[in-house]
């Protein structure tokens, strides 16, 4: 029989684990997040061989009569697994501690994509009852609790849409993953930042800031002090008090 907790008061030290990173092309996205603790990265740009950081590629592989040979579905599937049973069995210094996917937008379309080659079909509304859609949903879901299930770092990184106004011309700036999609992933993130890069070539600067947050995190219950680094780069993290705290705390060490 299960034992009930006590009635007690509660004080927790939150720590973010679960990250959305969006913004334009070439802003620092990718960049960014390859300085998490020992990243490993679900690629889907076919940039791999740019990156520091150990990838994996993620694609649906038709066979010679065009049916489905590997499933993107499938292939995530084991990678979980293999994260959940191989990675703790590693030496510390083996193990991985953040899993990147970049980018979730592509993600989404290799799981509608498996589905409807599997089907046989050309898209979701061709399967019947609804039942693609369904599909779909419950293997996104299934992938995004999967991940924040894991005792690492998740990144979800996601390319950046422009809209222009044509009334006002006011132009707005939001991820490219669909907003049905977008609610699905974010409800598991604690931390959701956007990228932005000022200036060209050489001479350009790169910004991060902070557009939500789950909680109101403290610097000083971030144990990981990369991840403690990283975080302070972005504008809106934390509060100035509290980051003042915390660097008074060092120098009386």
């Amino acid at each position: 029989m299960i034992s009930l907790p006590k009635v007690e008061k509660l004080k927790p030290k939150t720590q973010p684990h679960n990250f959305f990173i969006w913004g334009a092309t070439m802003s620092g996205k990718s960049y960014f997040a390859s300085y998490f603790p020992n990243p490993l990265v679900l690629n889907t740009d076919g940039n791999s061989e740019q990156g520091s950081a150990p990838s994996i590629q993620i694609r649906n592989i038709r066979g010679e009569n065009g049916a489905l040979k590997q499933s993107a579905i499938r292939q995530l599937d084991d990678i979980i697994t293999a994260l959940q049973v191989e990675n703790s069995k590693r030496s510390a210094d083996q193990q991985f501690k953040t899993i990147v996917i970049d980018v979730i937008d592509d993600i989404c379309v290799m799981i509608e994509q498996a589905i409807c080659l599997d089907a046989g079909v050309q898209a979701l509304s061709d399967i019947p009852y609804g039942k693609g859609y369904a599909m779909f949903n419950t293997a996104l879901q299934q992938f995004v609790m999967d991940l924040k299930a894991l005792p690492m770092n998740v990144i979800y990184i996601s390319r950046e849409l422009s809209i222009t106004d044509d009334n006002t011309g006011v132009t707005t700036y939001e991820p490219s993953l669909k907003t049905k999609y977008y609610n699905i992933v974010n409800g598991n993130c604690d931390v959701v930042i956007r990228t932005k890069k000022i200036g060209d070539g050489q001479n350009a600067s790169y910004l991060r800031e902070v557009k939500a947050l789950r909680t109101m995190y403290n610097p000083a219950n971030i144990t990981d002090h990369r991840i403690l680094q990283l975080l302070e780069s972005c504008s809106g993290m934390f509060k100035k008090e509290d980051l003042e705290k915390l660097q008074q705390k060092k120098e009386s060490k």
